[in-house]
C-alpha cells in the first residue's frame, strides 16, 4: 500500500474525511451530519470515527490529516479565529484536539482556500501559476493562488471575496457591511432577490412552488422565465463587477467558479463576462480564462489532502 493522507471538509451540513494518495486519487471516503454542539469536543469525535473508518479500509497509518473548515484562521498555527456557520469552533483549539484524538499531524485550512489548492492542483486551473478561486453556495468564498502558492495574509483574511462590497446602499450583511458579494451571488440571495421582483413579475412560475430554492430559480430560468433570467443576469454582473476590479489588481491566469449556485453559468456568465470587458484592463482581462470548476464537491479535500503531503512529504505527479 502507497502511503496517503486523510483529508476532511467540515461544512454547515456534513462532515466528510477521505483518504488520499499521493496522486491525489481518493482511496474511500466516510461522512456523517455535522455535529452542533458548544465547543469542538463531538466534532473531533465525529472525524475520529471517520478517521478510523478508512483507515481500517486502507488497512495502513496515514503520514497526517489535512482538514478543511469554514473559519477565519491561522493556517500556520492553527487558530480558529472566528466560524460564522459553525460559531461554537471559535477560539477552539481545533488541530490540538484532532492532533490528540487521532494521533496524527495536522494541518487546517479555511475550506475556500482550501478548494482553490485542490482546484490548482489537479482541477481546472492546474495549468496556471496564478487563479482566484469562487465558491458560490449558502455564502460566497474564495481563494487566491499566486505564483504557486495561495494567499492568506497575515491575519489569515485574505480571498474573502464574497464579503467584498459591490453595492455600498445594498442589503445588510451578516459580516457587519453592506452590499457584499454574498448578498448578490450566493445561494442565499438568488432566493431573496427573485421573492423581491414579485411585483415586476407576479406572474412568474416560481411563486406557485412551495418554499422554492435557488436550484428552483435555477430551473425556472432554464426554462425561459424573465424573472429567473433576470435574478441570474443580476448575481452575474455583481459577481462580475467584483472580478474586473480583482482582474487589475491581482493580474489572474484563470479564475475559476465552482459551487452549488454556479449550477446557473449558463444564466449569469454572458453579464459577468460583460461586466469585466467594461471595467477591467483589457490586457488582464483577456489574460484572465474563466471555467467552471471540475472537481465539485472533492475540491476541498483534495486541497486539504495536498497540504498534508506538502507540509509531511513530498507529491507526486498526478
Amino acid at each position: 500500500m502507497d502511503d496517503f493522507v486523510l483529508a476532511g471538509d467540515l461544512g454547515g451540513t456534513n462532515l466528510r474525511i477521505a483518504a488520499v494518495d499521493r496522486q491525489g486519487r481518493l482511496l474511500c471516503r466516510a461522512e456523517v451530519s455535522t455535529p452542533r454542539y458548544t465547543d469542538e469536543t463531538k466534532i473531533v469525535e465525529a472525524a475520529r470515527g471517520l478517521a478510523d473508518q478508512c483507515r481500517a479500509q486502507v488497512g495502513a497509518k496515514p503520514i497526517a490529516l489535512g482538514f478543511a473548515i469554514p473559519a477565519i484562521m491561522d493556517a500556520e498555527d492553527g487558530r480558529i479565529f472566528r466560524s460564522p456557520n459553525l460559531p461554537e469552533l471559535g477560539g477552539t483549539p481545533l488541530a490540538a484536539s484532532l492532533e490528540a484524538n487521532l494521533g496524527l499531524d495536522v494541518v487546517l485550512e479555511n475550506d475556500a482556500n482550501a478548494a482553490a489548492i485542490g482546484e490548482h492542483w489537479l482541477g481546472s486551473s492546474s495549468d496556471f501559476a496564478s487563479s482566484i478561486f469562487v465558491t458560490l453556495g449558502t455564502g460566497v468564498g474564495g481563494g487566491i493562488i499566486l505564483d504557486g502558492k495561495p494567499l492568506r495574509g497575515p491575519d489569515g483574511t485574505a480571498g474573502e471575496i464574497g464579503h467584498m462590497c459591490v453595492e455600498p446602499s445594498g442589503p445588510p450583511c451578516g459580516c457587519g457591511s453592506n452590499g457584499c458579494l454574498e448578498q448578490f451571488a450566493s445561494a442565499t440571495a438568488i432566493v431573496r432577490m427573485a421573492n423581491e421582483l414579485r411585483n415586476e413579475f407576479p406572474d412568474s412560475p416560481i411563486f406557485g412552488i412551495d418554499n422554492f430554492a435557488a436550484r428552483d430559480v435555477f430551473q425556472c430560468g432554464i426554462d425561459g422565465d424573465l424573472l429567473c433570467r433576470e435574478v441570474f443576469r443580476r448575481a452575474g454582473m455583481y459577481l462580475g463587477v467584483l472580478l474586473a476590479g480583482l482582474i487589475n489588481a491581482v493580474n489572474p491566469d484563470a479564475i475559476v467558479i465552482g459551487g452549488g449556485a454556479a449550477d446557473g453559468w449558463d444564466l449569469f456568465i454572458d453579464a459577468l463576462r460583460t461586466e469585466i470587458t467594461k471595467r477591467a484592463f483589457p490586457e488582464p482581462a483577456e489574460r484572465a480564462r474563466i471555467f467552471r470548476a471540475s472537481l465539485g464537491s472533492d475540491a476541498g479535500i483534495i486541497g486539504a489532502a495536498h497540504l498534508a503531503f506538502s507540509r509531511y512529504g513530498p507529491i507526486r505527479p498526478a
